[in-house]
């Protein structure tokens, strides 16, 4: 062979760069990966280093291989490197999810975990991957339910395993005695390790799992802590960039592995009471026990009036509205609530005051963009002592508030709000 006739080495670089176009997210997450070509690897796979740094290895002679068998395919010869994306995104994946530090089940490592790893991943990409990946609803795979957890689809192959090993019981105990020397098929008895009696025997990873969990605990602790750094930069790219095939299931996965999570209950209790104590006023009439007839006294209204802003773009969930009305009807004794329903304006008829045992059906009322500065200046028009605004964040920011304001949002509200803001701004969990 001539040297013109050789084949280009394999240029992983080349990829990783086309996922800036379409995959913002992963390209970003790519960028703090570190890659290293190895030919003892079949595949690929993810690790954590000695210094609990992320790296992938992978095997230049298997994506090459992968470039070429896809474009065979007619639905991708436009597009031969679609596999290869796919491949990257299901490394990141696994990375995301925590497969490759403490995330193992109590028997640890085996292979019918790889499969339930595999099998969680590939089912948000199934069609990103070449044939022999393992997808749910596929090929051995067939009654798996797709958008499971790694856990779930574990019990889900130990389940499978253990009707398939009752029927080789029955047919052991009605054949013939003669190939018993063969029946062990020379497994070890763990989950997976025998081909005979694994589910899908004929299926294998599409990449390489070897070293997972193998960390010291601080290594592992110290990659879990650059992990979740990583995804968080790479979490704001996207929010600016595009989120590329992420769904917004996926996506609220990803946010909520970054949130550290705050007790919202007891936040919005807190800041009812606090607006409680604003709607005290001084008063002559009643003596200053500390300070007689030095300073006024202080006379409290019987509740505090807060201002409940809800956004009417179709960002405020029901599930959302429902739990958090439902937590309102705890602090009514505290105080009342003006209720304005809002999206670029404020329709002054359709603001109402919502006390406690009332029923409301949540629905929208208006529909719109959205502008916060409408029910701000509302809300300053007005004789309030707080004001709450339930929203996703997403519009600019607004006038300054004449009382205490907090905003009430989702995963991706709480932490990729469109605008910066001092005041709190407190995520919503309804446990759906």
């Amino acid at each position: 062979m001539t040297t013109t006739d050789q084949k280009p080495a394999f240029n992983l670089n080349m990829h990783t760069h086309r996922l800036l176009h379409d995959e913002p997210f992963f390209a970003a997450l790519s960028r703090r990966i570190d890659k290293r070509a190895c030919t003892s690897v079949p595949t690929a796979g993810v690790r954590v280093t000695d210094e609990g740094r992320f790296e992938m290895v992978y095997n230049p002679d298997f994506l090459s291989r992968m470039v070429e068998e896809c474009g065979e395919v007619k639905e991708n010869r436009d597009n031969p490197y679609r596999w290869v994306r796919g491949i990257l995104m299901h490394e990141f994946y696994h990375l995301i999810y925590g497969h490759v530090t403490t995330r193992l089940p109590e028997e640890g490592m085996s292979k019918i975990w790889n499969f339930a790893t595999d099998l969680a991943i590939n089912t948000h990409i199934p069609d990103e991957l070449p044939p022999l990946a393992l997808v749910p609803g596929r090929a051995q795979f067939a009654e798996f339910p797709p958008g499971l957890s790694a856990e779930a689809y574990l019990k889900l192959l130990k389940d499978q395993q253990d009707e398939e090993d009752d029927k080789s019981d029955e047919g052991d105990n009605g054949g013939s005695s003669d190939d018993s020397d063969d029946s062990d098929g020379g497994g070890s008895g763990q989950p997976g390790d025998s081909e005979g009696s694994s589910p899908g025997s004929d299926a294998q990873t599409l990449d390489d799992h070897s070293g997972w969990g193998e960390g010291q605990g601080t290594t592992d602790n110290i990659a879990q802590e650059r992990m979740k750094d990583m995804i968080k930069k790479a979490a704001e790219e996207a929010g600016k960039k595009g989120w590329g095939s992420v769904s917004s299931d996926m996506r609220q996965t990803i946010m909520d592995s970054i949130t550290t999570k705050v007790d919202w209950k007891k936040v919005l209790r807190s800041f009812v009471k606090a607006s409680q104590k604003a709607a005290r006023r001084s008063t002559v009439k009643r003596i200053n026990r500390r300070f007689p007839y030095i300073h006024a006294g202080k006379r409290a209204d019987r509740v505090a009036r807060v201002a409940i802003s809800i956004d009417q773009s179709g960002s405020v969930s029901t599930s959302m509205l429902k739990a958090f009305f439902s937590e309102l009807e705890q602090l009514a004794k505290y105080a009342e609530f003006v209720v304005v329903p809002f999206d670029t304006e404020v329709n002054e008829d359709l603001v109402y005051t919502w006390k406690k045992g009332e029923k409301k059906k949540w629905e929208r009322v208006m529909c719109g963009g959205t502008c916060f500065n409408a029910p701000t200046e509302y809300v300053n028009s007005q004789k309030l002592d707080g004001h709450i605004v339930l929203t996703d964040m997403c519009a600019s920011k607004p006038i300054p508030s004449k009382c205490r304001r907090m905003w009430m949002t989702d995963s991706y509200g709480a932490t990729q709000p469109y605008f910066k803001t001092s005041e709190k701004v407190l995520e919503i969990t309804t446990g759906d």
